[in-house]
């Protein structure tokens, strides 16, 4: 079996991260059709500091590099004729395990 893997030549092809959670994550409502908004990724470049925000929780997390990066494939029916097109690359993944912190607001009681 023969596998054709075609590379988009135009600005090249994307970079992705993939991101690790230590744990389970528990949704009130789960939507079993289209995507579900787990949380808010922040991520602060000038340190390489990753944040996940979700709910009422912080998680703080690093960036760490993949020893073997991953090619995230389609596949493509063509004629009687299957390929596989490399959509993006995995080369780092954004890792998350230690507790999450709740989130507090201070509410004063005189406006």
């Amino acid at each position: 079996m023969q596998i054709f893997v075609k590379c988009e030549s135009d600005g090249g092809v994307p970079e992705w991260a993939l991101v690790e959670l230590q744990g389970l994550i528990q949704m009130k409502e789960e939507k079993p059709n289209g995507p579900t908004v787990v949380g808010d990724l922040h991520y602060f470049n000038r340190n390489r500091h990753p944040v996940l925000v979700l709910g009422h929780h912080v998680l703080n997390g690093k960036e760490v590099k993949l020893e073997q990066p991953m090619a995230v494939m389609e596949k493509v029916n063509e004629d009687d004729k299957v390929s596989y097109r490399v959509k993006a690359i995995v080369k780092k993944k954004l890792l998350f395990k230690s507790r999450p912190k709740p989130i507090i607001s201070n509410v004063s009681e005189r406006v």
